[in-house]
């Protein structure tokens, strides 16, 4: 693609969370390209988030991955296609001639495209014969598939975004929608806006941002899901609120579903001590969802993480069930994907235990349907290894060689510790990656190039079943080729027909033919079924607009879609009916104990995504939360001995990590909450994979990752300190390090447990700074510990180190600003020589609002001086909440706490 001049926009889609957002891009002349929302698209109508307005930031090629690499003795080297496809195959044929198609394996991930996630899955299961195939989305919805398939008989989400603003009730379960969907969120606020009688409840231990604009929240025990939602079952049933001819008509099972309710959770004043919740609280949430028959119950992270998470998805349905809510508009049990692509690799058969278009590995008829469409050679005829099983299996020398394709084990696994140490051991681990370093490809012996967002071509299905292109406006950088075509060249090399792709249409039309291949009442009916969109030509694949399935060719020749489902009544069992599942509840696998006494939660934080690997190269999202941090309850961090701002060390049975210590103020007592983002190439111990509990659910095999038992305590260090450089820093002599991108320059968080003689040749020598007669401002206070010193080139600030016994150190985001500037005035070198920032309102505070780069400190001030009474004139002001809205409930905290401040400044 010519870049000279700048090119039309390209429709596309956002490369982070499930729900799928429409992106516009326009590349620039410049090489930089620009992103706005898709106004045209239904899930987002427009908007994005700050990580999706954002990801023109990212698609530079600093850090990437563009030829294909093998490591020797000497390191890696750089080889041609030919020779790297040649060695794995070869290593990969021999390991399978000795040992078996189980002796192989590929880890893939929710961040691919549809087509690359089918050709994976296709080689594997019916080309390979093993079902050694699993995916990340084993760590966030598995136990969501398996629940909809034990209700439905099928993995089918039966609502649509429509419904979350047509609903009177909305129940958003373990999930901080606020930050992990803030455009479904805002979709929700504004249908509150315009119908006020509309109720949001949130169900989590947690008191986040989504919470502060809940009408009810219901802080209730990680892991009493199913004691909850079973007291709501036997109470529903008791009080009546149930649909009895729905249920005697088109349900199986509930009797005993609520034998076991009523044995353990009838009554309300038990089931609020099990929870841990107020007795008026757990009422006033059971007869809102017994008086409001339009309820949706939404439920993520919070739910699937877990080792009864396919109970608690199933306690859920129950209670839809009960009261037919399900099939009609407005109600019903919605599951929301994490990733952008979990939906599009459920359909394909990406976990271990499934086949391609919805059929089962256990089944030997789905099993015939495959192999005859796929006129393969090998069809596995058992489930294969699930994530934690399958790195286990590697470091028993079980799984010879492995593959991974666009994920990072090393930091996301539970257990991560054991991750490292399974491929240490593994003959040939193989990674296809767009990053050159990551935690993972540290242990790769081959590493080969991908396309990234913006240069390649497929699919993503999001979490309301709509399938929408993802197109590339950008070239292929180096010699990167898409996942599909890296598969495809590997499966020639192995001797395997039927992968001559033309390109990722090709792909397509192979998917969605096998989607409707045999699938009637007379042979394996599913209702996953996008045959409708067989057989389009590469025109029509380019032009494909954003469309939910099942869909079908009308008899005019158009798409027949359905925009939710079971609105007949009829679900994908074989007598047409939905089940009520038993659910027992139970306490996490593993429970608190002296030695361990908190309970580790883990999740995101507003504007990074998974291992930053992509995030953590925009400087937008690196100001709002910049390092990890454990947030801990102040009476628990006083009896541990730990203190906000300090670093502290948290422990498990599995492993340990550092982060710094917080009070967010919306953690229970006995808990401690740590951000899943921070990896060895953004910290130097911040992997809280490392401490993650690898016991699973025994249904889904999805690990633990709310419930981990942990112990804190001080991390004692001697000093504090941090850097802003425009060039890389050394970071050999400290003990604990942050690495934060901003705009042209790298902050670094440091601490150090070693005593430093002599400040500023220890300075000179983190900076890299030789010359002695460089520019160079600093200043010591020997008896106070304190020391400053600014490097200037060209009147231009280079970097600039502070350092402190304390944590009382200058604003970073004043320093940021200097950064930006193509000379400093003499204001701002006095400014660097007394420590703070000379001219008012320099200093703006931490970043509040991403998307318009808005600072606490600059939104104290506004409300001060201009009176300001609302979130509303608050964006009017400054526009701060007025893109994304993940802000807002922060500024209403901030609202709230500046005027109460001034009004008892004023007495």
């Amino acid at each position: 693609m010519n870049l000279s001049q700048d090119h039309l926009s390209v429709r596309t889609t956002c490369a982070y969370c499930g729900v799928g957002c429409g992106v516009s891009a326009t590349p620039k002349g410049d090489g930089t390209v620009t992103i706005a929302g898709d106004k045209l698209h239904p899930a987002n109508k427009g908007r994005l988030c700050v990580k999706g307005s954002a990801l023109g930031e990212t698609v530079g090629l600093d850090g990437r991955l563009l030829y294909p690499q093998v490591r020797g003795d000497e390191g890696l080297r750089r080889v041609s296609w030919d020779e790297a496809l040649d060695k794995v195959a070869g290593t990969w044929r021999a390991i399978i001639d000795e040992h078996g198609p189980d002796a192989v394996a590929l880890y893939v991930s929710g961040q691919l495209l549809t087509e690359d996630y089918y050709v994976a899955n296709k080689l594997m299961k019916g080309y390979i014969g093993s079902a050694n195939i699993d995916t990340n989305s084993r760590l966030c919805m598995s136990s969501a598939v398996a629940g909809y398939k034990r209700a439905f008989g099928e993995d089918l989400v039966p609502l649509c975004y429509d419904d979350l603003e047509l609903a009177d009730m909305v129940v958003l379960v373990g999930s901080n929608t606020a930050w992990c969907h803030p455009i479904l969120f805002q979709r929700i606020l504004k249908a509150k806006e315009q119908r006020p009688e509309m109720k949001i409840v949130v169900i989590d231990p947690r008191r986040t941002a989504t919470c502060e604009l809940a009408d009810l929240h219901l802080p209730v025990k990680a892991g009493t899901d199913v004691w909850l939602f079973n007291g709501l079952l036997s109470y529903l049933n008791r009080i009546g609120a149930v649909d009895p001819a729905f249920v005697a008509d088109h349900t199986n099972g509930v009797d005993a579903a609520l034998a076991t309710a009523n044995a353990d959770c009838s009554d309300p004043a038990v089931v609020a001590r099990i929870c841990r919740i107020e007795l008026p609280v757990l009422m006033e949430f059971y007869e809102l969802f017994a008086s409001t028959h339009k309820t949706i119950t939404a439920y993520s992270m919070g739910v699937n993480q877990s080792s009864s998470g396919t109970d608690k998805v199933n306690s859920i349905i129950n209670c839809h069930l009960i009261g037919g809510r399900i099939g009609q508009p407005g109600m019903g049990p919605f599951s929301i994907t994490g990733q952008p692509n979990a939906m599009g690799g459920r359909e394909v058969g990406g976990l271990a235990n499934m086949l391609a278009a919805h059929m089962d590995l256990d089944r030997a008829d789905h099993r015939e349907v495959v192999q005859t469409f796929w006129e393969s050679p090998a069809m596995a005829d058992k489930p294969g290894l699930k994530a934690v099983d399958l790195f286990k299996a590697i470091e028993d020398g079980k799984v010879k060689a492995v593959w991974v394709i666009s994920t990072n084990p090393v930091v996301s696994m539970p257990d991560a510790d054991q991750v490292r140490r399974a491929l240490e051991k593994c003959e040939l681990v193989v990674a296809t990656d767009i990053m050159q370093n990551t935690d993972t490809n540290a242990y790769a012996d081959v590493l080969l190039p991908a396309l990234g967002w913006g240069e390649k071509e497929g699919t993503v299905t999001n979490s309301e079943r709509r399938i929408s292109r993802q197109r590339a406006f950008l070239p292929a950088p180096g010699e990167a080729m898409a996942d599909w075509k890296i598969l495809a060249l590997f499966a020639q090399r192995m001797g395997f027909n039927g992968f001559d792709f033309a390109g990722a249409n090709s792909v397509f039309d192979e998917h969605a033919r096998l989607s409707g291949f045999r699938n009637s009442a007379a042979d394996v009916p599913r209702a996953f079924d996008m045959s409708g969109l067989a057989r389009l030509n590469k025109n029509e694949y380019d032009g494909l607009e954003p469309i939910q399935w099942p869909v079908r060719r009308g008899a005019d020749g158009g798409f027949d879609v359905e925009q939710r489902l079971f609105a007949d009544k009829r679900f994908a069992h074989a007598d047409g009916k939905a089940r009520f599942i038993v659910t027992v509840p139970r306490a996490p696998a593993n429970a608190i104990s002296e030695d361990f006494p908190l309970a580790l939660n883990t999740g995101r934080v507003r504007d990074q995504w998974h291992t930053m690997t992509r995030t953590g190269k925009s400087f937008t999202l690196a100001d709002h939360i910049s390092e990890s941090f454990v947030d801990i309850h102040p009476q628990d961090a006083l009896l541990h001995g730990v203190r906000e701002g300090d670093l502290a060390r948290v422990s498990s049975e599995w492993g340990a990590m550092v982060a710094r210590v917080q009070h967010g103020g919306g953690i229970p007592r006995g808990t401690v909450f740590i951000p899943i983002h921070w990896s060895g190439q953004t910290s130097s111990d911040a992997r809280v994979g490392a401490l993650v509990n690898p016991v699973v659910d025994p249904v889904s095999g999805e690990p633990e990752f709310k419930h981990t038992p942990v112990r804190i305590e001080q991390f004692r260090v001697n000093w504090h300190s941090f850097i802003l450089s425009r060039t890389e820093v050394d970071l050999e002599s400290v003990a604990h390090w942050t690495r934060i991108q901003g705009r042209e320059f790298a902050r670094y968080e440091l601490a150090g447990r070693n005593t430093i003689s002599d400040f500023g040749p220890w300075a000179r020598g983190v900076l890299g700074v030789d010359d002695l007669d460089a520019d160079w401002l600093e200043y010591e206070d020997r008896t106070a510990g304190v020391y400053r010193a600014v490097h200037v080139v060209n009147d231009r600030i280079e970097q600039c180190i502070f350092l402190s016994p304390r944590q009382d150190m200058p604003s970073r985001a004043w320093l940021a600003s200097l950064f930006v500037k193509e000379q400093l005035s003499e204001i701002d070198r006095v400014g660097l020589l007394v420590g703070m920032p000379v001219e008012k309102g320099a200093d703006t505070g931490p970043t509040v609002c991403s998307c318009f780069g808005v600072g606490r400190n600059t939104i104290c001030n506004a409300i001060v001086e201009k009176d300001l009474q609302t979130v509303a004139q608050v964006t009017s002001c400054l526009k701060a909440g007025g893109n994304c809205g993940s802000c807002v409930p922060e500024i209403k905290k901030i609202l709230v706490q500046t005027r109460v401040e001034a009004a008892e400044a004023r007495l």
